[in-house]
């Protein structure tokens, strides 16, 4: 029989683990300590995320990884023994506790001191996301439990003294300190630099609304968890998946909710009949390439000529942009579906071109001649990318009238892996390559390398679209990356918006010449230790692309179409 490859093998564990989720939550529910849990994890340790680092070492617990997961998750699941994934649930007029991810955009209650629920609003990619994330957190819990046990049952000193910390019992400074993180460090298996440089990090993040519980009380919550299941059948960690959710995947209420809404904006403000710029981005950098130099100028301050320099000098004046803005064609819509979706909407004709800085190149009587309209709308998760899109596409009815909407351009502007390049480069999309599946779609990319001045490095080419940030194995990438498919970067929507704007195409919603524009920044580098996800954001690194990427989008909408002509991969 034939020998599979690294690779074959990595892919096959992600299909299995795909398709365990998807089972699990058609049965209702699983223990993560049970035959059902062991294969999720046993799939996980297969195709080894490079996101977990060292989850796959049995002898260390991967603390990068930890970090990157409790970001994502609320605070105290580590403690929790009971969670419940459900859809459009609300708990509005209850006493249940919403916990907010310090950086994650999701919906979670606390429902009494061990059990948490999710409100699922954006597919199964939020799915899989919590289940790899609480696999992690099981398989790591078990390494501590293993270590911190004897044969007897009993614990070793350092677990009591760990208990100490994280129950406020100790004044965590200087020797006490020290000698607090040396005994972590020893039921870690990690070293004591190792340790401090972790505790130091989420110790940064400790205090406030949006935090996590700090390394001394996650550590303790994770065993203890595990140590409890051991004594107890109660006890055991229990996941759920109640019909609500099952009857919310595949479908688009969130979603559908939310274009309405989008669409209602858009009406009462009269601008149903003008064309429309879609972009797809953060909730800054569009509105601040507009308006930050007018806000500096009013302050009396000089914009300086470089636009990257100016965007530092709008830090804490994001009131002030908000307010010059809505005089000058700006709205804001706060999303209310549930999908997390916020909205602005400019009203090109309503800026005062003479304020734009310097770099932003314009044409006064395009301008007013066909009053473009921005319709900017922040970022999607995953598989929600397409119900989103697909709904938005589609012509408004209500009260027997059908309004169709004018779209002529649709920019996806995002942050991505990068597979030939390092963290700040920019890559094009040419087509979208669906991890997982046979689907593939062709991208008619406007954007060209010559748009980006040769300021930033560019790589043009397919981006694989993969299930989850924490899906991915650098075997399959380099795979991607060094086969005929030349893939250069990796990101999560792409092919799902893709395929919402073929969709609309093929049934007429809009027109088969809408200006297709695909731009990322690389966040990461997969394939190098150092530069993955869970080695932290880029910062300040991040300015100068994510900005780059804003004033070409920005400088296309306020200037007559250029030709047709995409930018293809170098084969």
């Amino acid at each position: 029989m034939e020998t599979l490859t690294r690779s074959q093998k990595a892919r096959l564990a992600i299909h299995s683990f795909q398709t365990l989720a998807d089972a699990l939550t058609l049965r209702g529910n699983y223990k993560p300590s049970g035959k059902s849990g062991e294969k999720l994890a046993e799939s996980l340790r297969q195709f080894s995320p490079e996101i977990y680092g060292s989850m796959s070492d049995p002898r260390i617990v991967e603390l990068q990884g930890l970090e990157y997961v409790v970001d994502r998750m609320p605070k105290g699941i580590e403690r929790c023994n009971r969670i419940i994934l459900t859809g459009n649930e609300d708990f509005q007029n209850t006493s249940f506790v919403q916990v907010l991810p310090l950086k994650r955009r999701r919906l979670s209650y606390l429902v009494s001191e061990k059990e948490f629920c999710f409100v699922i609003t954006k597919g199964m990619t939020e799915v899989y996301d919590i289940l790899t994330h609480i696999t992690f957190l099981t398989i790591e819990a078990q390494k501590i439990q293993q270590q911190i046990c004897d044969k007897e049952g009993g614990t070793c000193p350092e677990w009591h003294e760990l208990g100490k910390a994280a129950r406020g019992e100790l004044t965590l400074e200087g020797a006490t300190l020290d000698q607090a993180i040396w005994n972590l460090s020893i039921i870690l298996g990690r070293t004591y630099k190792e340790t401090r440089a972790t505790y130091e990090s989420m110790n940064q993040t400790h205090h406030g609304l949006h935090s996590n519980s700090g390394l001394f009380a996650i550590i303790y919550g994770m065993g203890e968890r595990v140590i409890s299941e051991l004594k107890s059948p109660d006890e055991h960690l229990t996941i759920y998946f109640p019909p609500s959710l099952q009857e919310m995947i595949g479908h688009h209420q969130s979603a559908s909710t939310w274009a309405q809404a989008v669409k209602e904006h858009l009406i009462q403000r009269n601008l149903q009949e003008r064309p429309l710029h879609l972009i797809s981005a953060n909730m800054h950098s569009v509105k601040n390439v507009i308006y930050g130099a007018a806000v500096v100028s009013a302050a009396g301050e000089i914009a300086p000529p470089s636009l990257y320099e100016m965007i530092p000098l709008l830090k804490d004046r994001g009131e002030e942009v908000d307010s010059f803005a809505g005089q000058h064609g700006y709205s804001f819509l706060a999303d209310g579906s549930g999908s997390s979706i916020d909205v602005m909407v400019i009203d090109v004709a309503g800026i005062d071109s003479a304020l734009l800085h310097p770099e932003i190149s314009f044409d006064s009587e395009y301008i007013q001649r066909e009053k473009p309209v921005m319709v900017i709308m922040d970022y999607a998760f995953g598989t929600q990318a397409f119900d989103v899109m697909d709904e938005l596409l589609r012509p408004y009815h209500r009260d027997g009238r059908t309004i169709p909407f004018h779209f002529v351009s649709i920019a996806i502007m995002g942050k991505a892996g990068i597979l030939p390049g390092k963290r700040g480069d920019i890559m094009l999309a040419t087509a979208h390559v669906m991890e997982g599946s046979a689907h593939n779609y062709i991208v008619a990319n406007e954007l060209r390398t010559e748009d980006f001045e040769g300021k930033a490095t560019v790589f043009v080419g397919p981006m694989v679209t993969v299930l989850g940030t924490s899906l991915q194995n650098r075997v399959v990438l380099e795979r991607f990356s060094s086969s005929s498919w030349k893939a250069v970067g990796l990101e999560m929507e792409g092919g799902h918006y893709q395929r919402a704007i073929n969709a609309a195409i093929i049934q007429g919603h809009i027109s088969s010449r809408v200006r297709i524009r695909y731009a990322y920044y690389a966040s990461d580098n997969p394939l190098y230790d150092g530069q993955t996800l869970a080695s932290g954001s880029l910062g300040a690194e991040g300015l100068i692309p994510t900005y780059l990427i804003s004033k070409v989008l920005v400088r296309k909408i306020l200037n007559p179409l250029g030709d047709r002509r995409c930018e293809l991969p170098n084969l």
